[in-house]
């Protein structure tokens, strides 16, 4: 049987009385289904892992209890946004949904951490290309800055913000029309803004 952490039994001990219940069933439940679980806390609240990932989770508010899977989308349908509400506010035992149906979600966490299944990541929108200042365009355009205008042209997006940032960002007029000769400087040789710091 796996070793059940202290922790958790004092923050079952120090949960609400109304509370104390449904954790600990949910615990037994958990154990029941996966005898190889991992306790831990996590983000200040009980979470039990299997096959080193997070499978699911449980907390105690001052009026209700929370439990819900880590991979909640692909166990019970639900939505990463449902947190902690999964199976609504977990006030009693009669609130809980039956064992087997617990047990059944159970099962199906664990084939989902034995098959390496991981929580996906929501991708950050890309950010859209930056919009090239009208100095520094009609700069590009002279034939004598062909060199430059071949490198800005192969940069991407976050290449060329690094550039438009930097000058947009002088204070002063002088400062600006430095960074813009300066810009067009280290194009012309290829460099990207900070070239300095970049491992050859």
């Amino acid at each position: 049987m796996a070793s059940r952490d202290p922790h958790i039994d004092a923050y079952i001990a120090k949960s609400a009385g109304f509370a104390r219940p449904v954790l600990e069933h949910l615990r037994a439940l958990v154990h029941e289904a996966c005898p190889e679980v991992e306790e831990s806390l996590k983000w200040s609240m009980p979470f039990f892992s299997y096959k080193g990932a997070p499978m699911c989770m449980m907390a105690a508010f001052k009026q209700h209890c929370g439990f819900g899977f880590w991979l909640s989308k692909e166990v019970t349908g639900g939505s990463d946004e449902d947190g902690m509400g999964q199976f609504g506010k977990l006030a009693s035992l009669k609130d809980l949904p039956s064992d087997r149906q617990l047990a059944a979600h159970l099962k199906k966490a664990m084939a989902l951490n034995e098959a390496g299944v991981k929580k996906a990541r929501p991708k950050a929108a890309a950010k859209p290309a930056p919009a090239l200042p009208d100095d520094l365009a009609a700069l590009l355009a002279q034939k004598k800055h062909a060199a430059a205008r071949t490198t800005w042209a192969g940069f991407g997006p976050g290449a060329q913000r690094e550039y438009i940032d930097w000058i947009a960002e002088a204070k002063t007029e002088a400062t600006h029309q430095k960074r813009l000769a300066t810009t067009l400087e280290w194009l012309a040789e290829g460099k990207r803004r900070h070239w300095k710091y970049e491992k050859c």
